[in-house]
């Protein structure tokens, strides 16, 4: 069983665990206890083989997460908010990035800041038509910490990335969906719906296989990598797996799958 506490609730239903960063009154902006109890809540959900996908999403009907505290930063030194960012990219935005099982982020009203890198970590995006996404850093003299630069590039591409970050200026879930920012977008009432479909035709799955394709994957988009021969190689470790096999034997004796996840 997965931890719940007052800044993150927990539930799993059906192989399914719904994450809520539950700080409603601050929009749920990320700071450092939020940051640590989520990823401690991450770390158990990995090692439960129960669960087989995760869904994200904020508190409220305002925010799905605004931006990270501003004023737990307000005083740092260089080197503090090197560390800030450091920090951040290992437990939670890379974490979320390679992590063994698809997250989807259900996006809520606002995104902004940490929030919108939180969700661009995660695998899958869906959002509410309310929602409000972009990257206003610029407007505090900083830049995004997040991986912001890096996934918004990939996601909507290079020109569009430097017009969001650079103005500081939002989107829409229509411009998000129409950009690639989003895969789907839904009423604010059908968001952990559409969420909890998707992650269920997941759970239906090769936990196993679904690992590797999330490895395989952020291969092609590390360059000290080549992602065709990560997946030359993990293909053929495929054909090792217990999922492997009682795939196939489901396939030809015309029965659904009982996958382990082995």
């Amino acid at each position: 069983m997965v931890a719940t506490s007052e800044l993150i609730m927990c539930e799993v239903k059906n192989g399914v665990l719904v994450i809520t960063i539950n700080r409603p009154d601050k929009l749920n902006a990320l700071n450092k206890q939020t940051i640590e109890e989520l990823h401690e809540t991450l770390v158990e959900a990995e090692n439960q083989k129960d669960i087989h996908a995760v869904i994200l999403t904020g508190a409220g009907q305002k925010a799905f997460v605004a931006g990270a505290d501003i004023a737990e930063f307000s005083n740092y030194s260089v080197e503090q908010g090197k560390q800030l960012s450091a920090i951040g990219h290992f437990k939670i935005f890379n974490f979320i990035e390679n992590f063994s099982k698809p997250i989807i982020a259900a996006v809520n009203g606002f995104a902004l800041g940490g929030g919108l890198e939180l969700a661009m970590a995660c695998h899958i995006r869906v959002v509410s038509d309310n929602a409000k996404m972009g990257l206003p850093e610029v407007s505090l003299g900083l830049i995004p910490g997040y991986g912001g630069t890096q996934r918004l590039a990939q996601l909507v591409g290079k020109g569009k990335a430097f017009e969001m970050v650079v103005t500081a200026d939002m989107i829409n879930a229509q411009d998000a969906f129409k950009w690639g920012l989003a895969n789907h977008i839904t009423t604010q009432e059908e968001l952990l719906g559409k969420s909890m479909e998707i992650a269920s035709k997941i759970a239906s799955k090769s936990p196993t296989a679904i690992k590797t394709a999330i490895k395989v994957i952020n291969a092609g988009y590390n360059n000290q990598l080549n992602g065709f021969e990560v997946e030359i190689e993990e293909f053929g470790k495929s054909f090792g797996t217990g999922d492997f096999r009682e795939g196939v034997d489901a396939f030809l004796e015309k029965r659904k799958p009982a996958f382990k996840g082995d």
